[in-house]
């Protein structure tokens, strides 16, 4: 087996002892699922969400035996996994998902795709039929370890009740270190069902697993000598920094150097985004600041970042000054998008942390770059290009003014989730994120539907923190379902649905385009509709009553000047989950952009306004 992920691995609970010493262990005559709740908490793992089923119903049984594992009964596999992530993210522990053979099972393939791309440590425990009907078509089969294997770090079949304390040992370990990512272990019925015995810790052995944490001494003095030449650095900051748990190093790091800081949608957090040398997110709606650094640069010290497509735009055209210095724990990513001029193959912290002394033996040395023109550019695109909105005309609600007052209004270690369309790209703009693991999203596979279950992980993860959800009005109705288990099992978040009516970002594209050409967009009427809003009270559905009915307080806010008083009153409720239907503007669209599969030389400040950079010396 070999590490297939990238970004760097936040400390967290593994295999006691994996593939070292094995001490003596009490021996304990059991069932193979007992065995498995037994290892799960041996493991460390407090939380999982799941639904039981045929094939996976023994390991229930055991739950109810006082078990140290809190198990939350979701209402579809699809929110157990988004849950278990979410928890993950805002936790930094494995989290964890069950669901049973077939349809339970491939219910998880779209959360677990999802915590591949954004290397989160997941893992997901199916049941599966008996093992002498596997491959026969039985009743609810299906080859999820074959359906998941390009979406899994790794994947176990266990058919010998005996392997499951060693399975799953290895499974935390594997889905916890190096690139963190979803392991899945797949157990037959009667593998949970026959007579073993459970010991801990077990014998573990992945001798073909070795990541690479330390980075090599001769790369990291090479990329110091290159932060000392260069006179247009950028730090390029990926989620890897967040999951090495390196925050604190970048800041050290970024401050010596004295460097623009860059942080991707993943990445939001990593580095105070009110700190004067952050100058915001990268990519297709990321500020204009950011997108032109990155082009003008000439050297990129890219730390757990991939240089993903919707960062570099059109790949041929992005950063061409820039030599680059890539630092990732995935040695698969280095070179796969962008040719490294300094590869370094390391955990993040370890990194940055030997990044810092490198960096000051060149200064001590009286080599220290001059970035004063540099910041000077920069600071002149900050003030022309910053980050704003109009609000509409007819004095509607603007959707960007709504999420800037909720991150205005919510206490500071506030955790956000977002779905994914405009709302998201709005919620990475308009909050302030001046700390790690406060921003959850599904940033790789963009799943709608994430944010309600993920904060639904998050809170059953932070109980104490507050836990907002910004979702838009399509998201929220893939997966909205999970009220009911927030509101049953005292997980009191608050959702703010973004509704316009329609699948906002399908619709700007649309705009943009397809000659506002608006097919299959529009969510709050049927086809035969006039095109016309109609009022909030009879859209279909009723937010306000969907959400009283699964339990919850539900608002709603049309006028701006109630705007504060409805955020308020949420943040005021802590017992029970709490939703407000914002109606807002449909026309509103995400400024900056580049538009798919062009240069971000063509970055757009706004609507028809293309940014006057003036020419660049070194260019």
């Amino acid at each position: 087996m070999t590490e297939q992920a990238s970004g760097a691995h936040h400390p967290q609970p593994r295999a006691r002892n994996a593939g070292g010493p094995q001490p003596t262990a009490t021996v304990e005559h059991v069932t193979g699922a007992q065995s498995l709740i037994r290892a799960l908490e041996e493991v460390g793992a407090d939380t999982v969400f799941g639904i039981p089923g045929g094939a996976i119903l023994p390991a229930y049984d055991p739950m109810m035996d006082s078990s140290k594992v809190r198990h939350i009964l979701v209402r579809h596999e699809q929110g157990a996994g988004h849950a278990a992530t979410g928890y993950a993210q805002a936790t930094g522990k494995v989290g964890v998902c069950m669901a049973t053979s077939g349809p339970g099972a491939t219910n998880l393939v779209t959360p677990i795709a999802d915590a591949h791309m954004d290397s989160v440590p997941l893992v997901a425990i199916t049941g599966q039929v008996a093992s002498k009907a596997i491959g026969t078509d039985a009743f609810q089969e299906a080859d999820i370890c074959g359906i998941t294997m390009p979406i899994t770090k790794h994947n176990f079949l266990v058919t010998d009740p005996a392997e499951i304390p060693k399975t799953i040992a290895e499974a935390f370990h594997i889905a916890s270190t190096g690139r963190p990512g979803p392991v899945l272990v797949d157990i037959a019925k009667d593998a949970l069902q026959a007579q073993t015995t459970f010991s801990w810790p077990p014998h573990t052995d992945l001798p073909g697993y070795r990541p690479v944490t330390k980075p090599h001494a001769k790369q990291i003095r090479e990329a110091a000598r290159l932060i000392a030449e260069s006179k247009r650095p950028v730090l390029y900051v990926g989620g890897g920094v967040l999951k090495a748990g390196a925050t604190a190093e970048l800041k050290v790091l970024a401050e010596l150097t004295g460097a623009p800081v860059t942080t991707t949608l993943m990445a939001l957090g990593a580095f105070p985004d009110s700190h004067p040398q952050h100058v915001g997110m990268p990519g297709m709606h990321g500020s204009v600041t950011a997108v032109t650094a990155l082009q003008k640069a000439d050297l990129l010290i890219t730390l757990g970042a991939r240089f993903d497509d919707r960062v570099t735009g059109k790949l041929d055209s992005f950063a061409p000054y820039a030599k680059v210095v890539h630092a990732d724990i995935d040695p698969a990513e280095i070179g796969k998008n962008r040719a490294a001029d300094v590869p370094i193959v390391g955990d993040a912290r370890e990194v940055i942390a030997d990044l810092i002394v490198a960096v000051q033996a060149e200064h001590d040395a009286g080599h220290k770059g001059d970035y004063s023109a540099w910041w000077k550019d920069l600071n002149r695109w900050r003030e022309t290009y910053p980050l704003g909105y109009d609000l509409p005309d007819d004095g509607s609600l603007s959707p960007q003014q709504v999420i800037e007052r909720i991150g205005r209004l919510a206490p500071a270690d506030t955790i956000y989730a977002a779905g994914v369309g405009q709302h998201q790209m709005w919620a990475a703009h308009f909050i302030k994120y001046e700390q790690p693991a406060t921003w959850l999203n599904s940033g790789g596979a963009g799943t709608m539907g994430y944010a309600v279950p993920a904060a639904m992980g998050a809170k059953a993860g932070q109980p104490d923190r507050t836990v907002w959800a910004i979702d838009g009005d399509g998201c929220f109705q893939m997966t909205n379902q999970e009220l009911v288990t927030c509101a049953l099992n005292n997980i009191p978040i608050k959702v703010a649905i973004i509704n316009n009516g329609a699948l906002g970002m399908v619709r700007q594209w649309q705009t943009l385009f397809y000659n506002q050409r608006y097919s299959n967009t529009v969510l709050h009427s049927g086809p035969e509709a006039d095109g016309k809003q109609p009022s909030a009270g009879t859209r279909i559905p009723d937010f306000v009553k969907l959400s009283e009915a699964m339990g919850c307080v539900a608002l709603r806010c049309e006028d701006p000047a109630d705007l504060d008083k409805v955020i308020e009153e949420a943040n005021a409720i802590n017992d029970r989950p709490v939703v407000i239907d914002f109606i807002v503007h449909e026309d509103a669209q995400v400024w900056p952009m580049v538009a798919a599969g062009t240069s971000n030389d063509e970055v757009m400040a706004a609507r028809g306004v293309r940014p006057d950079f003036g020419d660049n010396e070194d260019d």
